[in-house]
């Protein structure tokens, strides 16, 4: 499946898990050309688990907060590891883009503080995982 798909609808595949094919296509030139901003300043890498294995996966982060793996464990944090300044802003299209795929997916109050970007190239696996640290944002 591609991030860019140009077959645009909405399906729920369970409760709470919907996939917008073609969502993204229509800012696809403003999204790509902020992430290369984003990147520039927070390049990708490779972090590592916290017993010391090398993820397969390339990340940087932007936002309030990015999401850092070494050996102390798997968290969200202020500052970059690499350079000890804050992580880039995310960009308005960013925030944008994930508050509009909320809204349509059921979560209308969503508003993002942090963006993980993953590349996956080939040979890199993303195992089946949990996040149990993020917050919940329904509405009760």
């Amino acid at each position: 499946m591609d991030l860019f798909d140009d077959h645009s609808s909405k399906l729920e595949i369970v409760k709470d898990v919907v996939l917008l094919r073609g969502f993204v296509t229509p800012k696809e030139a403003e999204i790509l050309a902020d992430l290369a901003t984003v990147i520039q300043t927070a390049p990708l890498r490779q972090m590592f688990t916290p017993g010391g294995l090398g993820m397969s996966v390339m990340t940087a982060s932007c936002g309030d907060l990015g999401w850092v793996s070494d050996t102390k464990g798997y968290r969200y944090a202020a500052a970059d590891p690499l350079n000890k300044k804050p992580w880039p802003a995310m960009p308005a299209s960013f925030k944008q883009l994930a508050e509009q795929a909320a809204a349509m997916a059921g979560f209308g109050n969503f508003q993002p503080d942090a963006c993980l970007i993953n590349q996956y190239q080939l040979g890199a696996r993303m195992g089946l995982h949990q996040d149990k640290d993020e917050q919940d944002f329904r509405l009760h």
